[in-house]
């Protein structure tokens, strides 16, 4: 009498272990950056430039040909607080520079999205920005009264661009990021990636020779 055989399937090898999850990311310089335990080592502003100025604020729903990159904000808010404050030291308007530096891996994600994943994204972030400053010769952490004026200045330039590319009315943004500093008025143009790249990293250049 014949039986039917079933096939089977090899046995599989003692040795063989699944590959823990991936949680680095090649950059362009070649560096391997961890997320989960970023080096200062392999942070290079020539990456952070590149990533920033192809990052779009707003998820990219502006007006305009060009999306406004996280690049071009972290410009106008370093111009802000030195508007504010004229005394700020070059190694503070460097942290103003790199307020955002996080999001040339993570991308800009908005606010509403951060409270909704239920998770604390704001300590994941704050690890990396901690390396992006030791890297380049920073205090790890922000000062308060530093990181209250960065505040004050990123939440000005969100009032711009929500009045002039995000489609809010000025009592809409004046609701959601306040007033706009005194005596200080910007009109937005958004730059393409090259250009914001390019002026990113002739801003940080010229700081870090300030700050010697």
């Amino acid at each position: 009498m014949l039986t039917a055989k079933t096939k089977s399937s090899p046995p599989k090898s003692r040795n063989t272990r699944a590959l823990p999850p991936r949680a680095w990311q090649r950059m362009l310089s070649g560096r391997r950056l961890d997320l989960l335990d970023p080096a200062a080592i392999d942070i290079e502003i020539d990456d952070i430039a590149l990533g920033l100025s192809r990052v779009a604020r707003w998820n990219g729903q502006t007006l305009g040909e060009y999306g406004f990159s996280v690049a071009q904000h972290c410009l106008v808010v370093d111009d802000i607080c030195l508007h504010i404050d004229p005394a700020i030291t070059p190694a503070h308007r460097l942290m103003a520079l790199l307020h955002d530096a996080p999001e040339y891996v993570i991308g800009d994600m908005i606010s509403p999205f951060k409270t909704a994943l239920g998770f604390d994204y704001k300590r994941f972030e704050s690890h990396l920005e901690q390396a992006i400053f030791i890297r380049f010769g920073l205090p790890a952490v922000m000062p308060a009264p530093v990181k209250k004026l960065i505040k004050q200045a990123d939440r000005a330039c969100a009032y711009f661009e929500a009045t002039q590319l995000a489609g809010f009315n000025d009592k809409e943004a004046r609701q959601y990021f306040g007033e706009p500093p005194t005596g200080y008025s910007l009109t937005i143009t958004p730059l393409p990636d090259n250009r914001a790249r390019e002026a990113f990293n002739a801003r940080f250049d010229a700081l870090m020779k300030l700050k010697g």
